[in-house]
């Protein structure tokens, strides 16, 4: 039992649902600010997706971050300067593993204990939560909580592109992706021009026969390094007008990329910005090279053979999809979550609008959001649920701000209305909409 279990009864604690990068965020403000909180892991230990132990992990060995360390630590628990300015998969488990220790947050979940159901006791907007789950030896625990915080991540549950035809080759997610040895003599496919499908390419481009890349969008490629710096961390104090910033920003990565058009590319329908974009030194290069093909979307699969929107066709041994992950909350019904579309709306991507006693962690994507954007999240989260149990006016001004007109967090970008981008928000503008109102809330 945890401390936190011991000394509180169950339906005066919080649950907290992961401990990963946001789930260590969560448990780091609640003990911080004295909330008592119970959290649960699935995993053995922390770190979640970057623990490649993991069974739900879908980093692969050559997995590095595409932000720099600088732009995506925690404030109070810098990286230190031995770390690279692109992590590892192996760096970034050692630093949470070293964040949970700094500030002993392991005693706080129980792991190997899987969370099955959350449900409402009651309708009040104040409802304890029923909460089902599954121990280490299998056996099925429920109790009564206080309140219930989400944390367990956004990118483990893949998206299965469906296809016209059958593909008598090997068919895989990237999430099944782990070393590049699968792709030894073979010809390869990948599916989506992604973050995680130009990396997947460029590994391959070493051990594949042919490795050819399908695309049904343009994409903005941005280099790691700009003038010798990691392209994250250049820029005016000054924020542009998005309109300025995007003709700027796409007239200098055109003097350091070219134009992807020539190389085959679509051009992008979108301008900069629009959509989150392909931070990669490397896979242009191997285009340039013909080590790498662009193909077309694709419009059916017959054996072997892949036949392109464009007319053409290109027989394969194996198609690898990179076409992301869903939102996956599977153990909460929909509904609860204000589900609307492709994302639960939630004020902030934090709070439920039906009930005071739940709330998000990490249900957010921004260029250059890092995990301090995550940790300001848990702060505000923290901070409310302090002031909820004070019975301070202050958290019946934020329920207040929570049932009306949604901020608008897009910094004045046009952003597409795909899934991945549903919960998309503004670095800056979230940021600064976060800050405010965990501001509101101090003592």
């Amino acid at each position: 039992m945890t401390p936190s279990a011991t000394h509180v009864p169950t339906h005066e604690q919080i649950v907290l649902i992961g401990a990963g990068p946001s789930g260590l965020a969560g448990a780091r403000n609640l003990q911080k600010l004295g909330v008592p909180f119970q959290g649960f892991e699935a995993h053995s230990d922390v770190g979640g997706l970057w623990d490649i132990d993991n069974p739900r992990s879908t980093v692969y060995h050559s997995a590095h971050l595409i932000s720099s360390k600088r732009t995506t630590e925690f404030a109070e628990f810098p990286m230190a300067d031995t770390v690279a300015d692109y992590p590892s998969h192996r760096e970034l488990r050692r630093y949470f593993s070293d964040f949970a220790d700094r500030f002993g947050l392991r005693a706080h979940f129980r792991f190997g204990t899987r969370v099955l159901r959350v449900e409402p006791v009651s309708d009040a907007s104040d409802t304890r939560w029923r909460v089902s789950v599954e121990a280490p030896d299998g056996t099925v625990e429920t109790d009564e909580y206080k309140g219930v915080v989400i944390a367990n991540g956004t990118l483990s549950e893949p998206k299965h592109p469906q296809f016209e035809g059958h593909f008598d080759g090997e068919l895989l997610h990237t999430s099944s992706y782990k070393h590049p040895e699968l792709f030894k003599g073979k010809r390869v496919l990948i599916v989506g021009a992604g973050n995680s499908g130009c990396d997947i390419a460029v590994d391959a481009v070493h051990y594949a026969q042919s490795v050819d890349i399908s695309v049904r969008r343009g994409y903005y490629f941005v280099p790691k390094y700009v003038f010798g710096k990691p392209a994250d961390t250049l820029g005016g104090k000054r924020p542009l007008p998005p309109w300025l910033k995007q003709k700027v920003d796409a007239t200098v990565l055109q003097w350091f990329t070219g134009d992807p058009v020539r190389f085959g590319f679509p051009k992008p329908d979108y301008k900069m910005y629009e959509s989150h974009p392909v931070v990669n030194s490397l896979v242009l290069h191997h285009v340039g090279h013909g080590d790498i093909g662009v193909r077309a979307d694709i419009a059916r699969l017959d054996g072997r053979t892949v036949h392109f929107k464009d007319g053409s066709a290109r027989d394969y041994d194996l198609i690898l999809t990179a076409t992301g992950y869903a939102l996956h909350y599977p153990f909460i019904d929909r509904e609860l979550l204000n589900w609307q579309g492709m994302a639960p709306r939630l004020h902030l991507n934090i709070f439920s609008p039906r009930f005071e006693t739940l709330g998000v962690l990490g249900m957010i994507e921004a260029s250059g959001i890092g995990w301090q954007g995550r940790y300001e999240q848990a702060e505000l989260l923290a901070r409310y649920f302090r002031a909820q149990a004070a019975g301070s006016p202050k958290a019946t001004a934020l329920r207040a701000a929570v049932q009306g007109p949604p901020p608008d967090l897009s910094g004045g970008f046009k952003y597409l209305q795909l899934e991945r981008m549903a919960y998309y928000v503004h670095k800056d503008t979230y940021r600064a909409a976060v800050r405010q109102a965990a501001a509101a809330l101090a003592d």
